[in-house]
């Protein structure tokens, strides 16, 4: 009775080469130096500086600098009144959102992430003052209990014409 090895028989198996014998061709065309592209494709010039890419993450990261950069140059009450108006805005989407009106998704996103970006840079300047976390907090209650309810920049427009 003749029993088979499944060891013997998978192709999965790799099976020790001689040494200086060929390797195996295979589908992978993974990374490959600049002389086998060149070899590859007759017409191709291959420079070995490299090529600097500046894509749409490029591009969006240097607007959030400036933007960082514009929120930084207001004074501390103007940061928070331009919050409290973003967070009206907020929930004037919420209402539109919810009463199935027209309005673009991608404000929702762009909004909080605006809003926590000046609360990010208020908290910097809380902590170049020397103000703890616990103190920062009780500031923070005394703010919100502070705000006056008001319209959103959005809707006094609308009511003004």
């Amino acid at each position: 009775m003749a029993t088979m090895s499944l060891a013997a028989a998978s192709p999965l198996t790799s099976t020790p080469r001689a040494v200086g014998a060929p390797a195996p061709r295979t589908a992978f065309l993974g990374p490959r130096s600049g002389a086998a592209q060149a070899t590859r494709f007759p017409g191709l010039t291959v420079s070995s500086q490299p090529v600097e890419r500046r894509g749409a993450a490029a591009v969006a990261m240097a607007k959030r600098e400036q933007e960082l950069e514009e929120i930084r140059a207001v004074t501390t009450e103007q940061l928070e009144e331009e919050v409290v108006d973003l967070k009206g805005e907020l929930f004037l989407l919420r209402l539109k959102r919810s009463a199935r009106q027209e309005f673009k998704n991608s404000e929702f996103g762009r909004m909080r992430k605006r809003i926590a970006r000046m609360l990010t840079v208020k908290r910097e300047r809380e902590i170049e003052q020397g103000i703890n976390k616990r103190l920062s907090r009780k500031l923070d209650r005394k703010w919100k209990q502070s705000i006056v309810v008001r319209p959103p920049p959005s809707l006094r427009e609308n009511k003004e014409e």
